[in-house]
């Protein structure tokens, strides 16, 4: 499997990608061709061990960076460590309205689940290599805490996390500031998300001090993290018969495009799926790009549900290019006049097509918390912030078939919100009972690019 850049570069290998973080050519990665899983294999993957699915459905795109058996040790090592067998359960909400519940890893959000794997994958290739990698991260939240889970005391990885200070949760810090491991360096901006991410880009940007400090990242810009979300799209509709003629629609909470791209990559694989909604919250950037063709930053504003506290989505960059019909000639100039401008206009045909594929709805925090009342008095379930902003968009839509909402954390990483709506927090698990009595470590640093590139070149073992 060759892969390809949204802007024109072509020719790299997985471990390329699994290693790299943008393209070269400031564009990202994608596969040269989509592999196809016919309706029989589907259908197959019903009632199939988690790991197994995710072995079949992601080994056409490792090519021959890893055996089948070193792939298979790491995929089963991955998903053995979470709390719930099916990694990734469904509940049944209502007669034809699904949860699918993806908090089930270490830090209790969707992120765990591409991250234990990745992590895996990552030490193994670095290790073939015998190279030393430092790993930049820009999170609004969950990705950060994630990725220190995956990569914590590994002897040849730095990880370098940047989230927005005073802009996630108490909970979503302390699971990253708690990590007193030599190897993990965190720091709180003095700016928003979408800050953090300038920076993380500026930095890729800078080609002598990438390759000094053998810079990598494992965002949702990696490939292998959108293809391993891939994963539970197909084992959640397979359940619900998918490949026997039936499609489902899914509901994303969405801020960087990531985990809402992957579905569709799984439907360009051939997964059989009815709509997507791209569920926001105030910050409704997609909501309106996709009504008006018009994708154009405003400020981010913080809300109850704030890893979607997001102007730039990253990930859009691919399903531009794919709406486009791979045109990198266009996507390179148009994301060139967005990065000047922070507007884009997007060609009528391409918005058409993405249209075909995309709703969106936007729900505000008075509904956010609503919803997770709603939810709690006619289910008895309590959902996060998050996983609320999609149901909210899920019962202002009308769809065909079932809807599977994902719920991408745990109710206790944002007790604000849920003590707002239900009267009470919910509580942590087990593993994390003692997080708000843990020792913190962090540096607080300006918004300023020069401020992080020191702190790298000082923190990490690459200077």
């Amino acid at each position: 499997m060759d892969y390809v850049s949204t802007r024109g570069e072509t020719g790299a290998a997985f471990s390329d990608v699994l290693l790299g973080g943008p393209a070269p050519d400031g564009g990202l990665y994608l596969p040269g061709h989509w592999p196809q899983f016919s309706q029989d294999a589907i259908r197959g993957f019903a009632g199939q061990p988690y790991a197994e699915v995710a072995f079949r459905v992601m080994r056409p795109f490792i090519g021959d960076a890893f055996t089948d058996d070193e792939f298979r040790t790491d995929v089963e090592g991955a998903y053995a460590a979470f709390a719930h067998k099916a990694v990734a359960p469904l509940v049944q909400l209502d007669s034809d309205l699904f949860l699918l519940e993806l908090f089930h890893g270490p830090t209790l959000a969707f992120k765990d689940v591409a991250m234990q794997l990745l992590g895996r994958l990552f030490a193994r290739a670095l290790a073939k290599r015998n190279r030393h990698a430092t790993v930049i991260v820009a999170t609004s939240g969950d990705t950060g805490s994630a990725a220190i889970a995956a990569l914590r005391g590994q002897p040849n990885v730095d990880v370098v996390v940047l989230h927005p200070h005073g802009r996630v949760s108490e909970v979503q810090r302390r699971q990253m500031t708690s990590a007193l491991d030599d190897n993990v360096h965190n720091i709180a901006l003095e700016g928003t998300f979408d800050d953090t991410q300038n920076i993380v880009k500026a930095l890729f940007a800078d080609s002598e001090f990438a390759g000094r400090t053998n810079l990598t990242a494992v965002n949702s810009i990696n490939f292998a993290r959108i293809v391993a979300q891939c994963v539970y799209y197909f084992t959640a509709a397979s359940s619900l018969g998918a490949g026997f003629g039936r499609k489902v629609n899914f509901v994303v909470p969405t801020g960087n495009f990531g985990d809402i791209f992957a579905a569709e990559a799984a439907a360009r694989m051939g997964l059989p799926i009815e709509r997507l909604v791209v569920a926001t919250n105030a910050n409704d950037i997609l909501a309106r790009t996709l009504a008006t063709g018009r994708y154009e930053t405003g400020r981010a504003s913080p809300t109850l549900s704030p890893s979607m506290d997001i102007q730039v989505a990253s990930n859009f960059e691919r399903a531009l290019f794919e709406a486009s019909g791979r045109n990198a000639a266009w996507v390179k100039d148009a994301m060139k006049g967005f990065a000047a401008t922070n507007a884009l206009t997007i060609p009528t045909d391409i918005l058409v097509t993405l249209q075909q594929r995309y709703d969106a709805a936007a729900v505000d925090d008075a509904e956010t918390v609503a919803t997770i009342a709603r939810i709690y008095r006619e289910t008895g379930n309590v959902v996060d912030p998050h996983t609320a902003v999609g149901l909210g968009a899920a019962a202002r839509l009308k769809l065909d078939g079932p809807v599977v909402a994902l719920a991408t954390a745990h109710p206790a990483k944002f007790s604000t919100a849920v003590s707002q709506a239900v009267g009470k927090p919910a509580e942590l698990p087990l593993h994390l009972s003692d997080l708000l009595g843990r020792k913190e470590r962090y540096t607080v640093l300006p918004n300023a690019i020069g401020a992080v590139r020191g702190f790298v070149l000082e923190h990490t073992r690459n200077r």
